[in-house]
């Protein structure tokens, strides 16, 4: 949808020629007519338009709970469009990406060129609503004492060698009816039926284990998330420590991971265990850095060893100079404070070089690995030319 009508056709005219069937549109009234006749894959919107604004057309598609890939157009300044772009996310839709008018057609073509993986990914969405099943406690009860919690593992690489540094364990429920079930789907609900303990013990158990396994001896670490729930009574620390003395790990390779917001929840009570979890040997990370309403002064505080970007910052990097300069402070925070600095959703080429050259010590994201299952990470590994010396001794 676009009011400049050789604008409109130029974008047509791009999809076209790499195989799209296209539908031009000048009006929001026509625009909504033809969305109501036809399931595209992709959508153009100029943000301004005589009738209504795209900002608005983008939250009534959001409210028809559109799936479609997103592209905002514009001459409007940057700025506006990073913002616009935000507020059609937090929305809920999938944004491709921004063209900032006047745009090449090879800026479109690139935008437009995965709509294989835009496909897959429709075909998955689709699947995933068919097999929605309800949460229970009982069935979250079931798959504890059916061990049907798996792992997954997302390799961290050091940003100026490409050396492997470290894995992050993310656990997925194998559902015997729904099939993979994503963590958001059920870790709220075992943290309200006081599960999520039971369920920290079995991802823990599982990570250290298969850690021990494939990479006795290394200097291979392995970060394991936990939840607000579990910093108010768990004996982390002594369960954690009894485990790795079992399979004798060094309690440096393992990195709990916990979110800024769960950090502050209850900052007396967390200072007390991370500080017990620290003591033993153990590191850790406050992920998601950049997202929550904490003070700097909780930060500084509690004994953190690695601080971790959020993705939404890292994903923006390559196209918005505020999220470069935010990703950019956090990094430079870290540091100050003596913490590694990791960042997560690298995506692409351009976004890795700009964290090496602004000093961030780790990465990970799709563009490096997605998560895998332990024998994948395996073969993916001996692939690699080195690991990483043991980076993790010289933070404090």
């Amino acid at each position: 949808m676009d009011d400049d009508l050789l604008v409109g056709q130029t974008l047509a005219l791009v999809a076209e020629d790499i195989g799209l069937d296209t539908r031009l549109t000048s009006t929001p009234d026509e625009f909504f007519v033809v969305l109501d006749q036809w399931n595209p894959t992709h959508i153009a919107v100029d943000l301004v338009m005589p009738d209504m604004d795209g900002v608005e057309v983008m939250r009534l598609l959001a409210k028809r709970g559109c799936q479609a890939k997103i592209i905002i157009s514009s001459g409007v300044g940057s700025r506006i469009l990073d913002a616009a772009r935000r507020s059609a996310a937090e929305h809920g839709l999938d944004i491709a990406g921004v063209l900032s008018k006047p745009f090449l057609p090879a800026t479109v073509r690139a935008l437009l060129a995965t709509r294989e993986r835009d496909d897959a990914i429709h075909v998955a969405r689709k699947r995933g609503s068919e097999c929605k099943f309800e949460v229970t406690e009982a069935g979250v009860r079931r798959a504890l004492d059916g061990h049907e919690f798996q792992l997954v593992y997302q390799p961290k690489i050091e940003c100026k060698t490409g050396a492997v540094a470290g894995l992050e364990a993310l656990v997925r429920w194998h559902h015997p009816v729904a099939g993979i079930v994503m963590p958001d789907q059920f870790i709220r609900q075992a943290e309200n039926w006081n599960l999520i303990d039971a369920l920290t013990r079995q991802v823990s158990d599982q990570a250290l284990r298969w850690l021990s396994q494939s990479f006795p001896g290394s200097a291979l670490s392995i970060s394991i998330n936990i939840s607000a729930r579990t910093l108010v009574d768990f004996q982390l620390g002594e369960f954690a420590s009894d485990l790795c003395r079992q399979l004798m790990i060094d309690p440096g390779r393992v990195i709990f991971e916990l979110t800024e917001s769960s950090a502050m929840t209850d900052p007396v009570v967390a200072l007390a265990l991370l500080t017990r979890v620290r003591m033993k040997g153990f590191h850790l990370s406050i992920d998601d850095f950049g997202t929550g309403y904490s003070s700097m002064v909780q930060l500084v505080r509690l004994p953190f060893s690695e601080i971790k970007v959020d993705k939404s910052f890292v994903m923006a990097a390559a196209r918005s100079q505020e999220a470069r300069t935010v990703t950019k402070s956090i990094v430079d925070l870290g540091h100050s404070l003596g913490l590694l600095a990791t960042a997560e959703g690298v995506e692409d080429a351009v976004t890795l070089d700009f964290l090496n050259a602004i000093g961030c010590d780790l990465a990970q994201g799709y563009f490096i690995a997605r998560p895998m299952p332990g024998n994948v990470v395996e073969d993916w590994i001996a692939k690699r030319c080195s690991l990483s010396p043991a980076i993790l001794d010289s933070a404090a």
